[in-house]
């Protein structure tokens, strides 16, 4: 080997040597850096631990009930309600000596006490509705007392449907609306009409009473029917509603209403404060004369500056959007003055 290449070949083995020294020296800061980082998570692990378990235990703390007295004046308090030492219906009165009478009104005044959200919407309705049917008791010789007996059948509501598909605000049967007066069809159900189906109570009531001489009967019958009930005294040969074994619905059925007259007419006495502003005024109206058809109500509606939903709003017994009338019958429709 000449000089030359032995002077390469020593050359090359030096490099060779000074760059795995390199490779050791990166290879060592690796492992140290590595050693480094493995002495960092063995103290970091330990302090995440903890810290979790305090976070867990403030969480669990915070859960507790408050142990914390209650402040004098704000604990929320039930309390019964007071019954009146003396009650009457249609100036029928009860006899509130009995223990079975006094219970089974205390439980109405319970049920339509605590009520809240209903009885309130009641209180603020009774203007717009009892303006409409008092005048129509007074007229036919109906104790005022029954007003409280259409709230208790459908709540303020023209349009209720029941199970048994009576329907109105005083919750007519098809036969029976028939029966007395009352049209229905597809187009015109006056079952909906609150005046008229008003009047053709009133008819059923006086004919109810002239079979019982009692209002307080007349009032369970209207919920039973005066067959059910006269069955019930024939077979049970007791005279009084008060002595009578009836269903649940109708034995329940006197005592709510006179639960409704007792709230309705002194709302304070049970805890409901509604000012007159916050009850719902009457809404005037003026009358229109219809004697033929009416093609389209929508066009009826925009005709007289309203829309079709307040159309039957005020005339829920207009079943349809048209009216063939081919008897050229005269039906009077409400519109309402905004």
């Amino acid at each position: 080997m000449s000089g030359l290449q032995v002077d390469k070949y020593s050359r090359a083995l030096a490099l060779n040597i000074r760059m795995k020294e390199k490779t050791i020296t990166i290879f060592s800061g690796f492992r140290m850096i590595e050693m480094k980082k493995k002495k960092w998570w063995r103290v970091l692990l330990p302090v995440l631990i903890l810290v979790n378990i305090v976070v867990v235990v403030l969480i669990l703390g915070s859960a507790k009930p408050d142990s914390s007295p209650i402040l004098a004046g704000s604990k929320t308090e039930f309390k019964a309600v007071e019954i009146p030492k003396s009650v009457s219906f249609a100036g029928e009165p009860m006899p509130l000596k009995r223990f079975d009478v006094k219970e089974s009104l205390d439980r109405e005044l319970l049920s339509n006490a605590y009520f809240h959200s209903q009885t309130i919407r009641y209180i603020k309705l009774a203007p717009r509705y009892f303006s409409v049917i008092e005048p129509i008791l007074k007229e036919k010789g109906i104790p005022d007392d029954f007003k409280y007996l259409a709230v208790a059948e459908s709540g303020f509501n023209p349009r209720a449907v029941s199970s048994a598909r009576a329907i109105g605000f005083w919750q007519f049967m098809k036969g029976t609306a028939q029966d007395y007066g009352l049209e229905v069809n597809s187009l015109v159900d006056e079952r909906y009409h609150i005046e008229k189906s008003t009047y053709e109570a009133c008819e059923y009531l006086l004919d109810s009473y002239e079979k019982f001489g009692s209002w307080t009967l007349v009032a369970a019958s209207y919920n039973r029917g005066m067959t059910g009930v006269k069955k019930q005294m024939t077979r049970q040969k007791e005279e009084d509603y008060y002595d009578l074994l009836l269903t649940t619905e109708t034995a329940r059925y006197v005592f709510r209403i006179v639960a409704l007259k007792l709230i309705l007419e002194n709302p304070e006495q049970y805890n409901f404060v509604i000012s007159d502003k916050e009850k719902y005024p009457v809404i005037k109206t003026k009358e229109v004369e219809i004697t033929g058809k009416v093609d389209n109500f929508a066009d009826f509606a925009l005709k007289h500056r309203i829309s079709y939903k307040l159309l039957k709003d005020f005339n829920p017994w207009l079943r349809d959007n048209h009216l063939t009338n081919a008897k050229g019958k005269k039906y009077i429709v409400k519109i309402p003055v905004l």
